[in-house]
């Protein structure tokens, strides 16, 4: 699938909301003041019951560069879908109701999409406020860097040709990670299409190397409360893309090593900087008692019984 160089301006942003109260007024205030201005801001609502957020929709509605779009509650990748719909433009981009675009944000990621034919979406860092103030830093790429780990925000431009091809948005997928099966049924719909032989590129998500995304946290999130049900999720992911984690087996299982890998180090760095962390912390007791064996762990364990 040749990209369609998308001319700046071209895109749509597709707002979805469900009992958001005055956030979703701040998600649009942060749409409103881009430096490239959208060619249309659509609020789906998702059957929100809250009076006060109801309010705030209604207030919205009677702006002129607003079109609200209600539905019965039916799910975030419903939700998208319906606004994607709604939208008349080369690009759209979906951000939730919570959420803040940074002034660039369009103007920048319509930027990679228009520069590389190879770029299907596109999106940026994330600075975190709320529970968490940090700023995330995805990484992008192509459907290799997709299978152990989703690595790109939720928040994102695409190019709506390729949402067609992929048939939108899982609607299914009502507790977590449909941002990262959508990305991977892009990836897969945009590398099935393309000519790689021509261009010499995998299709891939381009993320720009600052924040552009203002990522609202909490701790009863559903990204948060969802890493609970993680393992099923991959589960229906792999069952789902099959294709891809066969194509890519040694990508996949190396990219889920390397993130072991990295977390076993993380910890065996700061028990090195707090010794008293060994005794004084049980599930640190319990691991040392019996380290875990074939990962890692058991070496782990016996560096920091070195350390005295």
């Amino acid at each position: 699938m040749r990209g369609i160089m998308v001319g700046m301006g071209n895109v749509s942003v597709v707002i979805t909301s469900y009992n958001q109260n005055e956030m979703i007024r701040e998600a649009v205030d942060s749409v409103r003041r881009q430096t490239l201005r959208p060619d249309a801001i659509i609020v789906v609502d998702d059957g929100s019951t809250d009076p006060a957020s109801v309010q705030v929709l209604d207030e919205l509605e009677q702006a002129d560069d607003i079109t609200v779009v209600r539905q019965g509650n039916a799910g975030p990748s419903a939700a998208r879908n319906v606004g994607i719909r709604a939208a008349r433009t080369d690009c759209v981009t979906v951000l939730d109701g919570d959420d803040r675009l940074l002034p660039t944000f369009l103007e920048t990621t319509v930027g990679l999409l228009d520069g590389d034919a190879s770029v299907v979406a596109a999106s940026g860092w994330l600075r975190t406020f709320g529970v968490l103030d940090a700023v995330v830093k995805p990484t992008g790429g192509t459907i290799a860097d997709f299978l152990s780990r989703n690595a790109c925000p939720a928040t994102f431009t695409f190019r709506r040709t390729v949402w067609e091809a992929c048939g939108g948005y899982d609607e299914s997928m009502r507790s977590g990670f449909e941002d990262w099966d959508f990305c991977l049924s892009l990836l897969t719909a945009a590398a099935t299409a393309a000519d790689t032989t021509a261009t010499g590129q995998e299709p891939r998500i381009a993320i720009a190397p600052e924040p552009l995304i203002e990522y609202r946290t909490a701790p009863a999130t559903p990204n948060i409360t969802s890493m609970t049900t993680r393992l099923e999720t991959m589960r229906y992911l792999i069952d789902k893309h099959h294709a891809a984690y066969a194509a890519h087996l040694t990508d996949a299982l190396l990219g889920i090593e390397a993130t072991s890998i990295a977390r076993l180090n993380l910890w065996e760095r700061t028990v090195r900087e707090h010794p008293a962390l060994l005794e004084n912390q049980p599930d640190s007791r319990a691991f040392m008692a019996s380290p875990t064996y074939g990962d890692g762990g058991m070496a782990a364990a016996v560096r920091l019984r070195s350390m005295a």
